[in-house]
């Protein structure tokens, strides 16, 4: 499986990653998407920006998205742009087999 290396660019995913933080993820080629994976998306408004959050629900081919950071303003995700589609995905992180 091909890698791809992403820099973290703010503080919505601290403590797992934080601002600088170069991170190695798959190749999203419909691999199987689980709770608590870290995938990676344009954002659903700004196709030029590029995100990376955690995958908090799924139903159907729709991924529910949240960052790490408690603080509730320290994130763009879900919360505000909704769900996105799972054929969005760029790149995907699992949790429980990391690249």
């Amino acid at each position: 499986m091909k890698t791809i290396s992403v820099r973290i660019n703010g503080n919505s995913m601290w403590p797992t990653f934080s601002d600088g933080d170069v991170i190695e993820f798959e190749n999203y080629q419909n691999q199987r998407v689980i709770i608590g994976d870290i995938v990676v998306f344009p954002h659903p408004h700004q196709s030029d920006n590029i995100l990376i959050k955690r995958v908090i629900k799924i139903k159907d081919s729709t991924v529910f998205v949240e960052g790490d950071n408690p603080d509730p303003t320290g994130s763009t995700d879900s919360h505000n742009f909704g769900t996105i589609d799972a054929s969005t995905i760029i790149a995907i992180r699992h949790t429980d087999n990391p690249v």
